[in-house]
């Protein structure tokens, strides 16, 4: 009998600039998908609106302030020992300082050029979503 894996529901921030440039970050090496790229964000907690959980995650995470905009796609990742429901929302950086604790590094990256990193699984297709909804020639 197939036993049940955990089902985790994570919230990513695709944080652009006034630019059009989209954040993305470099998980630092000690943890899980070490090296990768992603957007960032987080676990969902319970009772926490997903505007919430990303507000609370990017300052944790980064020290930025981003205002939440609205979801963009929905990945489901299957791995042997979970599944992730991964959440994209368009968001825009509104201030704050930056400052880095799961990532070593972060680049603004215009969304043509965002396949060109080693994305983590997951953030793949929203990549491509992106690159493909804001090319410009």
């Amino acid at each position: 009998m197939k036993q049940d894996i955990p089902f985790i529901p994570v919230l990513a921030a695709l944080i652009e600039n006034p630019k059009g440039e989209f954040l993305i970050a470099r998980r630092r090496s000690d943890l899980s998908d070490g090296g990768k790229w992603e957007f960032p964000g987080g676990k969902l907690r319970y009772s926490e609106t997903p505007e919430e959980c990303l507000r609370r995650e990017i300052k944790e995470e980064l020290g930025l302030d981003i205002i939440v905009r609205n979801p963009f796609q929905i990945i489901n990742q299957s791995y042997p020992e979970k599944s992730i429901l991964l959440i994209g929302y368009l968001c825009n950086h509104k201030g704050g300082e930056l400052r880095l604790k799961d990532h070593d590094q972060i680049n603004w990256i215009n969304p043509d050029f965002l396949m060109d990193y080693a994305l983590s699984e997951p953030d793949k297709p929203i990549a491509s979503k992106l690159a493909e909804i804001y090319h410009r020639p």
